[in-house]
């Protein structure tokens, strides 16, 4: 019996590395440091497989993330009954869980941004380079151009009867009303960003890094919920390009400013508010 009553004490204590989840991690000390902010210009990054290796990341995902969204798009956009496609809950689904799925897959590689806005925030909060992030956003808006031009390839009639995906205002709403829409989502989904992938709260919950992409994609299919039926849920403005650039009409163009202007300034009010509020708080009691 006392050998087997050793063997269950080492059982228990054998994985010692293990921290408990939850509020139960928060109660205990742990050592924090904060990561140092990455220069503003790193050369040394062009001469690395890795920054190539992320920059192809981000234009596959990208390019599959407006492939799915905008055949989603259209196939609601064709029909003559919601009841016979996903309708609008089933689009901001295939935003969402397109997001989730792709950041999952990317995260480990470049971030999994997919996104020129979210992006431009972790520029701000000094997560990435300036030589990193330009080059995400080129690829991403490459990808995006590539993705809609697949759509465009399987049904062209189609595509440009049907809008192509193309944000704009929607008629009987305002250029104000549209750019408010914008910032506030994008907000939202760059808030959500920095909250899921905070390193203060990596250190002290073991469960946030691994539930970061589901948090990320729900606040993006809430977002598209709410901002559809206004400016068809830019919030991204490679997926604004992409789908511009393809449909290549003067609708696909009206107001495009908005949908880089709003997600940008949105990007930078949530970098700033993370400055101020998540980073100030305290990690140890």
């Amino acid at each position: 019996m006392e050998g087997k009553e050793e063997d269950v004490r080492l059982g228990a204590n054998r994985f010692a590395e293990k921290q408990p989840l939850g509020t139960a991690a928060q109660s205990q000390d742990k050592d924090y440091i904060e990561p140092p902010s990455a220069p503003l210009f790193e050369s040394g990054e062009l001469c690395s497989w890795s920054f190539y290796r992320a920059g192809i990341a981000e234009f596959m995902a990208t390019f599959l993330f407006l492939y799915i969204t905008v055949l989603t798009v259209m196939g609601v956009a064709k029909s003559d009954s919601k009841c016979s496609t996903v309708g609008i809950q089933g689009i901001a689904w295939a935003f969402g869980g397109m997001i989730f799925a792709l950041v999952y897959c990317t995260a480990g590689i470049s971030g999994g941004h997919i996104n020129p806005a979210v992006t431009f925030g972790l520029l701000l909060a000094r997560k990435l380079s300036l030589t990193r992030a330009v080059f995400y956003m080129v690829m991403q808006c490459l990808g995006a151009i590539c993705g809609a031009g697949v759509v465009k390839g399987f049904q062209k009639s189609q595509y440009e009867i049907l809008g192509g995906g193309a944000n704009f205002v929607a008629h009987g709403y305002t250029k104000g009303s549209g750019l408010g829409a914008e910032i506030v989502g994008t907000f939202v989904l760059v808030y959500t960003v920095f909250s899921a992938t905070d390193a203060k709260r990596s250190a002290r919950d073991s469960h946030v890094p691994i539930l970061a992409p589901l948090p990320i994609g729900f606040a993006v299919f809430l977002v598209h919920l709410a901002t559809i039926p206004i400016t068809g849920t830019g919030i991204n403005p490679a997926r604004s390009l992409g789908a511009a650039i393809i449909f290549n009409k003067d609708r696909g163009w009206d107001d495009h400013w908005i949908f880089w202007v709003g997600p940008f300034i949105g990007a930078a009010l949530a970098a700033l508010y993370h400055q101020v509020v998540i980073r100030a708080i305290p990690f140890k009691k």
